[in-house]
């Protein structure tokens, strides 16, 4: 079973390995597997990666942000200056169908608004300003617009979870009901937890989707196949 202080060793030393994370700012607590960071940085894409860099590590039950943003000197940004290069950003990725996402910035914070018909196209346009100087978070709440048969998306979720290599999909059950589907079962880590969300949003048609997953010790897998 991981241990708190080893998961926060482990949670260091990944912050570390991160080149883009000065990790000597950055406090790292973890009670029962849950990993809460602390600290100031100048970008929400920093804030992203240190996020990432925690959920990756193994045995990590969950990570509580209280990361803040604070952009200063060369990284401040008027909100004017940033829903410019955000539009900009977005008209520029060919991820993101274009005329389909509006932006509004208040304070340095990212609203995003629209609809589209994947959620990779969603998150492409996340990406695409979440990077950008002065923007300290963003709110996704474009919404996803595509007609799928229930047992069809089923059918979609549950071969996408078979393709990906690191994962037992036999231990993961999905439900769909209209456009909203459910994963249940069991996975080795969060990083793992993620990686099945990650695949079952790639479906066409998902616009709801709730994890159920939890994350079990190689010890506890082992007990519940013996």
């Amino acid at each position: 079973m991981f241990e708190d202080k080893s998961i926060q060793e482990d949670v260091i030393r990944e912050l570390d390995w991160e080149p883009v994370v000065h990790s000597s700012e950055i406090g790292v607590g973890v009670k029962d597997g849950i990993v809460t960071l602390s600290g100031l940085v100048e970008s929400y894409a920093v804030k992203r990666a240190i996020e990432h860099a925690a959920m990756r590590v193994r045995g990590v039950k969950a990570v509580s942000s209280q990361i803040e943003v604070r952009p200063t000197g060369p990284a401040e940004r008027t909100d004017a200056d940033i829903a410019w290069a955000a539009a900009n950003a977005l008209a520029w990725n060919a991820l993101v169908p274009s005329g389909r996402v509006t932006v509004s910035v208040t304070h340095g914070w990212v609203t995003l608004e629209g609809t589209v018909e994947r959620r990779f196209q969603r998150a492409a346009a996340e990406d695409a300003v979440g990077d950008l100087a002065g923007v300290v978070g963003v709110t996704n709440l474009i919404t996803l617009c595509t007609a799928v048969p229930a047992q069809e998306l089923k059918e979609e979720i549950e071969s996408a979870l078979a393709r990906c290599a690191g994962l037992k999909s036999w231990r993961i059950v999905v439900e769909v009901e209209g456009k909203c589907a459910r994963l249940w079962g069991s996975v080795g880590s969060l990083a793992e937890r993620e990686e099945a969300e990650r695949a079952a949003w790639s479906a066409r048609g998902i616009c709801d989707l709730s994890n159920h997953l939890t994350i079990e010790t190689h010890e506890q897998a082992a007990v519940a196949t013996g």
